[in-house]
């Protein structure tokens, strides 16, 4: 059997990811999901039940280390391994740094605790049983990791951090057997942007993003669920993303000015 810790499983894309394992996998996977929203979790949990797979909930806050080592331990406590740990669980945010005061930056940390130290306090305590189970790493990270994006200074900054931890981290893991898969999601039909930090450190009420091509939320997990299986390094879902890598290497003052009108074209649609 096969067990896989879902991070920010109670909604969009790990709630997805959760439920086709379970349509796909049945009896043959254990779904650990965690996520702060218990009822939510739940509801999640109910429905992938339905198709076999064996479930356990656990509450967990991933800005809190406490909490990260407990949902590691709870579960090999339950299920005896650990065969994948996909890191999904994340906060978004839309203020240009010079919009944010001083007495605000608070949440930039906020931000990063759970982006970059969730990530990392969940991997450290679960990297022994990785290595036991020869599994399966994953991050789920964004387009605003590849690429610097104006108005996404916090989550570039977390996203770019967290692309290093699992690139540097894939290279000590070489001789164990453990795949390193980061995955970079663009515009996903979630509420993760609405729900995302503004200037003031509170919840943004709209992603600044046009979002009339956001990719369904299936679609995004299915491909994550794909590229892990296959254990590939990257996973890009996009002509966008594949573009966006090449040219920053090529063109890096060209994309930095695309992004900028991109910014000051959302801004006059607002």
């Amino acid at each position: 059997m096969n067990v896989t810790i879902i991070t920010g499983a109670s909604e969009g894309i790990g709630a997805e990811m959760a439920k086709q394992l379970a349509h796909t996998k049945g009896a043959a996977v254990a779904l650990v999901l965690a996520a702060r929203q218990a009822a939510k979790l739940d509801a999640v949990a109910a429905a992938c039940r339905q198709h076999g797979a064996q479930v356990l909930c656990v509450p967990t806050d991933v800005s809190v280390r406490a909490d990260c080592e407990a949902l590691i331990a709870q579960t090999v406590q339950q299920f005896g391994r650990v065969d994948t740990l996909i890191n999904n669980a994340g906060i978004s945010a839309h203020a240009l740094l010079h919009d944010v005061e001083a007495s605000h930056l608070g949440w930039y940390e906020a931000l990063m605790q759970v982006n970059l130290w969730g990530t990392i306090w969940c991997t450290h305590a679960a990297l022994p049983h990785l290595k036991a189970s020869r599994g399966r790493l994953v991050a789920v990270s964004s387009l605003a990791g590849l690429v610097g994006v104006p108005g996404r200074t916090a989550y570039c900054t977390s996203k770019f951090a967290m692309n290093g931890f699992m690139e540097a981290l894939r290279t000590e893991l070489l001789s164990d057997g453990v795949s390193v898969t980061i995955a970079y999601p663009g515009v996903v039909d979630t509420d993760i942007r609405r729900r995302g930090f503004n200037a003031l450190g509170q919840p943004a009420g709209s992603s600044g993003l046009s979002e009339d091509k956001a990719m369904p939320v299936g679609v995004c997990a299915q491909k994550i669920l794909q590229g892990t299986e296959r254990r590939q390094r990257d996973v890009l879902m996009s002509p966008t993303g594949h573009v966006g890598r090449w040219l920053k290497l090529i063109a890096p003052s060209w994309v930095d000015r695309m992004a900028w009108a991109a910014l000051k074209k959302s801004d006059t649609q607002r």
